[in-house]
């Protein structure tokens, strides 16, 4: 039987992903039509597409940030669109596809013949587009060693600041292995950063350059700016060289792909990295110098930036950019950036969930009352994304009040000198945090501003609407 395909995937894994799977789901079943959805969530692959799914598919929806090995379908009706158009505008990706008014992607490359409409055509992504996936692929990948290994480093905390250091009197040796551990993981996230990012590009020969550009960039303090550098230079460079190799026999291609290939992609993403290190790092150095008398400076300044930055998006392309800044002066040491981060993006949830409950019928629905209450539990983890639903049915006016809620925790946070070691975790790592009551309560005083305003905007409209 015919049916429709769908391919999910964000950043993270953990959200966007399984929200837009939803919304496609159900957007299908209220058309009548049968859709398989394959997510690539943050634990792998569920529900994967198979040949079989592909010879009966009818067309494809890509609504995802990162790469999901869509060559797979060349040749089909395809529609690549980003994750949120996947949790926003389902019934229409669907109805598209169903109307068979959509491009055929890379109908050479798959060798199929096109049809005669004149709508069809091979489907091109924007340069900007393109750049977006492979940045977040790498991000996703990243992610899970940032988190893993920065909470095992904010836990051996929890024996002393100085229980690590075997000569000082708060040592522990549990805490020494779990910091030791801890910070092999997070020592090796802007190599995986690099590695993913090239692979998106150009596959395993972009992985291996990629890799070991991000290990240099390391070495020579060129950072995460490095670690973006190195992983486009390598798989751009990978690209090249496979064309120009494609010109010899077949008999070569072991020898190509295992010898060839990385030797020229390391000595050169390697050399290179070697050279420009010092001077990315000193670029690094300056804005690491800029934050840190921002911080101490002018911390409301700072706090509105990345509560602003933070809740634009929630969750996409901004709001990562803050939280790998927050990430990367966690290494150097700054526990103060990362608890203004997480601040403004535990907040924009509770505001969802205080205004649900305060204002209760009088401005929500059953159903959104129902979702305010989950918000309590994506909130207290650190999951952002649990406002979309309510900000995307008025973004023009919903995510400004989410921005100034998540500005006012994060401006907070920053004033009593809150220190959060952790990079994920919400609620779950307060034990880590030096004063935990307090940080609860700034982005209480955050979530609770906003809360007010969402309930006093919604019960004008719906005063409004029965006029």
């Amino acid at each position: 039987m015919k049916k429709i395909l769908a391919v999910t995937g964000c950043p993270t894994g953990i959200a966007h992903t399984y929200m837009a799977e939803e919304a496609l789901k159900s957007a299908a079943q209220k058309a009548g039509v049968e859709i398989k959805v394959e997510t690539n969530g943050a634990g792998g692959i569920d529900n994967l597409i198979t040949d079989a799914d592909i010879a009966d598919a009818i067309g494809v929806i890509i609504a995802a940030d990162k790469d999901v090995n869509a060559d797979r379908f060349n040749g089909l009706p395809v529609i690549e669109v980003p994750v949120k158009d996947g949790i926003h505008k389902a019934a229409a990706l669907i109805e598209q596809i169903s109307s068979g008014n959509v491009s055929i992607r890379n109908a050479d490359k798959a060798n199929v013949k096109q049809s005669n409409s004149a709508n069809q055509s091979e489907v091109k992504e924007s340069i900007g587009r393109q750049i977006y996936k492979h940045l977040m692929s790498g991000v996703s990948n990243m992610l899970p060693f940032v988190v893993a290994g920065g909470v095992l480093i904010a836990i051996s905390f929890l024996w002393g600041i100085y229980s690590s250091y075997p000569e000082n009197e708060q040592y522990n040796e549990f805490a020494a292995l779990l910091k030791k551990i801890g910070g092999q993981a997070f020592d090796i996230m802007v190599p995986i950063f690099t590695g993913f990012l090239a692979y998106s590009i150009s596959g395993r020969p972009g992985m291996v350059a990629g890799f070991v550009g991000g290990l240099i960039a390391n070495i020579t303090e060129a950072g995460f700016l490095g670690g973006i550098i190195a992983g486009f230079a390598a798989g751009y460079l990978m690209l090249a060289v496979k064309k120009l190799l494609d010109g010899l026999p077949r008999s070569f291609e072991g020898l190509k792909s295992i010898f060839i290939m990385p030797l020229i992609g390391v000595f050169v993403i390697g050399s290179g990295m070697f050279l420009l290190g010092e001077p990315i790092a000193s670029i690094n150095k300056a804005m690491k110098s800029f934050l840190e008398s921002l911080q101490s400076g002018n911390p409301i300044l700072l706090g509105v930036v990345i509560g602003a930055m933070c809740s634009f998006d929630f969750g996409g392309p901004v709001n990562k950019a803050a939280y790998v800044t927050g990430t990367m002066l966690l290494g150097e040491g700054n526990f103060y950036f990362m608890a203004g981060v997480s601040a403004a993006c535990i907040a924009p949830p509770f505001v969802i969930a205080f205004s649900t409950t305060i204002f209760r019928a009088k401005a929500f629905n059953e159903e959104e009352r129902a979702a305010g209450i989950v918000n309590y539990i994506l909130g207290s983890t650190h999951i952002t994304e649990g406002a979309i639903p309510f900000a995307a049915k008025d973004p023009l006016r919903v995510i400004p009040i989410m921005m100034l809620s998540s500005a006012i925790a994060s401006v907070l946070t920053f004033i009593c000198q809150i220190q959060v070691p952790a990079p994920h975790g919400g609620f779950l790592v307060l034990p880590l945090v030096n004063k935990p009551l307090l940080w609860v309560g700034c982005i209480f005083v955050g979530a609770l501003v906003g809360a007010i305003l969402l309930g006093l905007l919604r019960i004008h409209e719906k005063r409004k609407s029965n006029e």
